[in-house]
């Protein structure tokens, strides 16, 4: 792994604002790229190596956990940090017991988003 080459960061939301919000928040220091459907996002991922996935839950046809469950079965070692709204936090703790590896609060703020991403990749 090149150490000049940008960690590529997966965003996938059904909603293009939110999209395009990470995107300027992220697209400073990382490499963003973006999906709005989990079909799309599983299409991504089979073509494209990532180092971090955040990933929505409540999107139309196929949610945030079933998009992760599939993940699981050709890019189980991408750590997935879970967007959720308020009021779903029951839904985080499962998928943080299903191996995510954290989730964030929509409408984050732009540092917190920050923080958590870079505390994932700075990791590795």
């Amino acid at each position: 792994m090149h150490h000049n080459m940008q960690k590529r960061v997966l965003v996938v939301d059904d909603d293009d604002m939110n999209l395009m919000r990470t995107k300027r928040i992220l697209g400073i220091e990382y490499d963003v790229f973006f999906a709005s459907s989990g079909i799309e996002a599983l299409d991504t991922l089979k073509r494209e190596p990532m180092d971090l996935v955040l990933l929505d839950i409540e999107m139309p046809k196929m949610d945030g956990f079933e998009t992760f469950e599939r993940m699981k079965e050709f890019a189980a070692e991408t750590p997935v940090i879970f967007l959720t709204a308020s009021g779903q936090e029951g839904d985080v703790v499962n998928a943080i017991r299903l191996g995510a590896v954290n989730y964030l609060k929509k409408p984050f703020p732009p540092q917190e988003l920050l923080n958590r991403v870079a505390q994932e990749l700075d990791e590795k």
